[in-house]
């Protein structure tokens, strides 16, 4: 709708023309604009964090204590430890099988590295010569290039980066 419809003014020539209407304050005035700092007292004091974090840190380093006593008798219980200790001996059975179990798996680890580490070197070799093909073929118009010579002349040999020979990494 338009200003001149609004306010029953057909015809006129120009804004100007049209009476001013300002608006002011309600009757009475605004209520008065509240600019003092209240911030709302909310949450634990910074004492009560102060004791949790402490607490928690006490019970976890308690914790980690424990655990190292365990694990310090594990290998050679005292005889007094397993008088006064409550379920003292079974935790250090349970512990010591697990210990046996991580050196089982490590025992088997280093029994099948060799044949991993053989078949690394196989597939190595088979892309190494594909690689050395390959540049041939590409730098074959290049004068005085040799292939499967270092650019670095550093006169150790270094393998190639990681993902070079891997083209299934990318």
């Amino acid at each position: 709708m338009t200003e001149a419809v609004i306010r029953n003014k057909p015809g006129m020539a120009s804004v100007k023309d049209m009476p001013i209407l300002q608006d002011g304050p309600p009757p009475g005035g605004f209520a008065p604009v509240r600019f003092a700092r209240r911030i709302p007292n909310k949450g634990p004091s910074a004492m009560a964090i102060f004791l949790a974090a402490f607490g928690a840190f006490s019970y976890g380093m308690y914790q980690v204590g424990k655990g190292n006593k365990i694990r310090r008798y594990a290998a050679k219980p005292p005889s007094s430890l397993l008088g006064h200790f409550s379920n003292c001996e079974l935790v250090l059975k349970s512990f010591a099988f697990c210990r046996a179990l991580k050196e089982e798996k490590y025992a088997a680890r280093r029994a099948i590295l060799p044949l991993l580490q053989a078949e690394e070197d196989e597939r190595f070799v088979k892309e190494w010569k594909k690689y050395l093909e390959y540049e041939a073929e590409v730098m074959k118009d290049v004068p005085g290039w040799k292939v499967g010579e270092s650019v670095y002349n550093s006169g150790r040999w270094m393998p190639p980066a990681t993902g070079e020979l891997r083209p299934e990494v990318w």
